[in-house]
């Protein structure tokens, strides 16, 4: 079974790469075969989605990505900052469910992995507040999960994912169960950190709408085992707001990429 590597500083000056996948299969233990083989290169500050049917592997590539799961074959890299031996320091994960602890405060939620990095409460507790910022919670740091909405939660969890500082920010479908007005919200939000702070940020969903708002580019994959179907480059003219939102330029990438992921659809009910 391969391992993930790490991609050395001379390695990303070289590259600019992030991410990147070569040869990446993934066979579970009962033998379904649920990815690849992928081949996938994710710059440095690139915003990128992966779209595709139910089960085609999205979520398996960001848990190869971040370390949780070891590929069967091919090359997982990542890049880390100098002086880091382990590549998952660089990353933060936002899972799609908050996983919040019910009997913990925010603030203490938010702690949970600098905690578990041993860091000083002095120094965590600095981080934890500038995290709480930049997700608009700062006036919520004391309040417990029971009295969040689910778009609260979900920036919860944001705020933990950043507050280690990641080079790369994971994020699997985690809007997919707010309603829409505040999923739009978050997608605006979540546009202004990237801008913001140039994270690399790779993005698992099932809407061709939401993953053309937010990316420089979407990434179609197969059904299972998932495989790149096509790439689209998100090139558009101004800022991406509520005019680019309602723009005819928008929704000619949507009907681009949805044209890509009907005939996987078709497959799949016919199946």
């Amino acid at each position: 079974m391969a391992d993930p590597v790490s991609l050395s500083d001379a390695d990303v000056n070289a590259t600019g790469s992030a991410v990147s996948l070569r040869g990446v299969t993934k066979v579970y233990d009962n033998g379904v075969v649920a990815l690849g083989p992928l081949d996938l290169e994710v710059r440095r500050g690139e915003f990128v989605s992966l779209l595709g049917p139910s089960g085609c592997g999205k979520s398996t590539a960001l848990r190869l990505i971040a370390g949780l799961n070891a590929p069967t074959s091919g090359t997982v890299a990542v890049s880390h900052r100098s002086g880091e031996t382990t590549p998952k320091h660089s990353i933060g994960f936002v899972f799609q469910e908050p996983t919040l602890m019910p009997w913990a405060s925010v603030r203490d939620n938010v702690r949970l992995p600098l905690k578990l990095g041993h860091m000083p409460t002095a120094e965590s507790d600095t981080r934890i507040a500038g995290a709480l910022a930049q997700v608009g919670l700062a006036e919520f740091a004391d309040a417990f999960p029971r009295e969040l909405s689910g778009g609260m939660k979900m920036r919860v969890s944001l705020a933990r994912a950043l507050v280690t500082d990641p080079d790369i920010l994971l994020m699997d479908e985690p809007f997919a169960a707010l309603d829409e007005i505040t999923r739009f919200r978050l997608n605006n939000d979540l546009l202004k950190l990237w801008r913001d702070l140039r994270k690399t940020v790779i993005f698992v969903t099932h809407s061709v709408f939401e993953s053309v708002y937010l990316s420089q580019r979407v990434i179609v994959m197969t059904a299972r085992p998932g495989r790149i179907a096509a790439e689209f480059r998100i090139a558009a003219t101004g800022p991406r707001g509520e005019e680019f939102r309602t723009s005819a330029e928008y929704a000619g990438y949507c009907r681009n990429v949805s044209h890509a992921l009907t005939p996987l659809h078709q497959g799949l009910s016919g199946s």
